[in-house]
């Protein structure tokens, strides 16, 4: 049986020439969105967020030195019609890396879609 799901990917960005935290999360969304439209234009793109590990408070996922920052983008994508969660989490970095060659991407979550709705 075929099912929907979300899948959330996460995207390593790199932003050169940059000063502030704002200022890279805004050119990294900018940028990203620009190889995802108009053909990808459902994605939904976000700032990740990251752990401090020695005080386990949450921060947006962005790195700068030397005006340069790495910033940690979600990518968001309703996969429909996917035989199970890998398959569908195998569609969505299939799709979206097309997009975004060279673009480092990982799985962070797949979500039924259909259990989901129910639960809300």
């Amino acid at each position: 049986m075929l099912m929907n799901y979300k899948v959330i990917l996460e995207a390593a960005w790199l932003v050169k020439d940059i000063e502030t935290v704002d200022d890279a999360m805004g050119v990294a969304i900018a940028e990203a969105g620009k190889r995802l439209n108009p053909q990808l234009e459902f994605i939904e793109i976000n700032i990740g967020t990251t752990y401090c590990p020695a005080c386990d408070e949450p921060f947006d996922s962005v790195f700068i030195t030397a005006n340069t920052a790495l910033v940690g983008l979600m990518l968001e994508m309703r996969v429909f019609d996917a035989e199970n969660e890998e398959h569908a989490a195998r569609i969505a970095k299939s799709v979206i890396g097309k997009a975004m060659k060279n673009i480092p991407l990982n799985v962070i979550e797949v979500t039924d879609l259909e259990h989901s709705d129910e639960d809300e």
